[in-house]
This record gives structure tokens, sequence and C-alpha cells, in this order.
């Protein structure tokens, strides 16, 4: 997935040792340098998959990889709102709707 994701970075950089990221870079046609978790979801059942995260990463963006595009959400904007309303399991869907910086890349 890592692979596939850098085709939308430039400034490119991989981790050095083990971390909570994957790839750091600047999306094409923006500005900011992120690192990003692109880790897989894992398949739960035919209909659902998840996917773990943790308060503390040294992530800036979290990354999934829907069907015809990538989603982009931040990590700090995620970590207030599972504070804020103290949430252990969340749903993508609500996600979206919920948090401001969401990013949507269509797929090439």
């Amino acid at each position: 997935m890592t692979k596939k994701f850098s085709e939308y970075l430039t400034n490119i950089e991989y981790p050095k040792e083990k971390t909570s990221w994957n790839i750091a870079g600047v999306i094409k046609g923006q500005n900011a340098f992120y690192r990003f978790d692109v880790r897989g979801m894992q398949r739960e059942s035919k209909n659902r998959a998840y996917k773990t995260g943790y308060l503390n990463t040294k992530a800036d963006k979290m990354v999934f990889e829907l069907k015809d595009k990538w989603l982009i959400l931040d990590i700090e904007e995620l970590n207030k709102y599972v504070k804020n309303n103290k949430l252990k399991d969340l749903e993508l869907n609500d996600l979206i709707s919920k948090l401001e910086w969401t990013i949507f890349l269509a797929k090439k």
C-alpha cells in the first residue's frame, strides 16, 4: 500500500527506524510535508474492516485506501474527536462527516 500511495507524493522520505508512520512527503499539488500512516485495514468480515491507531502516533495523517480513491484524515483532529467523545470504535463514514480536515485523492 505504501508503494501505491507514494505515487501521490513528492519529496518522499521513509522512516530510518521502526515507527508509527510509513512514508512522509508532500501531496502533489500541495506544499505541506506530512508523515503518513498508510497501514492497510484488517478484514473482519466480508462487509467490515478495521484499522487500529494510537493517540501517541508520530504520524500526521492517516490514509485509507478505498475502491476508487484515497481518504486522508488528520490525526491530531481525529485524536481530539476521540478524546472529546470518549470513543474507542469509530465508523469511517462518521469520521468523514464529523472531521473538517479530510482529503480525497482520486486514484490514477
